[in-house]
């Protein structure tokens, strides 16, 4: 983590492994396209597990001043990773994985 602030502890920036999904079962769940916070999928809505629901965050080396907001979870197993929604399945698999700073507003 970088330039967190205790007393303020938003805007603060960490390098993360960022991957993608889309509403497909074998992807989520068997409501593919309800986020485990209970909206819809969109544009703009990412799973995290180790940020808050309702987290904003910034990804600016791959979408520039574009504003994500948590709403979805992963499997456990993918704790330290951030998952960005694309309406579709091969959008995410061209953006693949990639390695990104990640600014929590």
């Amino acid at each position: 983590l970088v330039n967190q602030n205790p007393i303020s502890p938003a805007p603060w920036s960490v390098k993360a492994r960022i991957t993608a999904y889309s509403s497909r079962v074998e992807e989520t769940d068997d409501t593919p396209h309800i986020t485990a916070s209970g909206t819809n999928v969109r544009s703009g809505v990412v799973a995290a597990n180790w940020l808050p629901f309702g987290t904003r965050v910034k990804i600016p080396e791959l979408f520039g001043q574009k504003v994500f907001v948590v709403e979805d979870r992963m499997h456990k197993r993918n704790g330290d990773k951030l998952d960005v929604w694309f309406p579709s399945t091969e959008q995410a698999l061209r953006f693949g994985t990639q390695v990104a700073r990640i600014e929590v507003l």
